[in-house]
């Protein structure tokens, strides 16, 4: 009974396949939305300003850093509670493919919407007028909470890592007699 109960539980885990497989289609999303900010800022081309070319160009690389985002959670996910990809001889392989933990994935995720939340908070700084005084301070505060809940995040896996450590040297090291 209990191999047949870990079986099936060990099986469970393609039941998050298809969670990967709607990942790849918001990816597809993610292109079609890019390309039409790209199209957009293309047709403002022979009228842009220079703070509307860096808007255009934050909104791409914040769409840019989202898919990347799915990539790194798609790859890794997929890799690290479903199943190894067989791609250890492609040439394109990305070097971190395989090497990216639970604890990093969650570290590369937060650091990735820091990164997004700050492309908007300078979007809102380049139009001030346009937007309320309220909703500038709550987007700073929800921006700094962010970047706090990053820092702590990162000094919880330090510490878990370095008390990991100490204790497989503690483990290795004979008293002192």
């Amino acid at each position: 009974m209990e191999k047949a109960i870990e079986r099936v539980l060990f099986a469970s885990r393609w039941l998050m396949a298809p969670m990967y497989l709607g990942l790849v289609g918001a990816l597809f999303i993610l292109l079609w939305a890019f390309l039409l900010e790209l199209w957009h800022f293309a047709l403002a081309l022979p009228t842009i300003t220079v703070d509307e070319a860096v808007m255009g160009a934050l909104a791409l690389i914040d769409l840019s850093l989202a898919a990347n985002l799915l990539v790194i959670v798609i790859f890794s996910g997929y890799e690290n509670f479903v199943s190894r990809m067989d791609t250890d001889d492609h040439v394109d392989r990305p070097d971190w493919q395989g090497e990216v933990d639970f604890s990093t994935l969650k570290l590369k995720l937060v650091a990735s919407i820091v990164a997004i939340s700050g492309i908007h908070l300078l979007k809102v700084f380049m139009n001030l007028s346009a937007y309320p005084a309220e909703k500038i301070r709550w987007m700073v505060i929800i921006h700094l909470v962010f970047v706090i809940s990053g820092v702590l995040l990162a000094a919880m896996d330090w510490i878990s890592n370095h008390a990991k450590s100490l204790k497989k040297s503690a483990k290795y090291t004979k008293p002192e007699l």
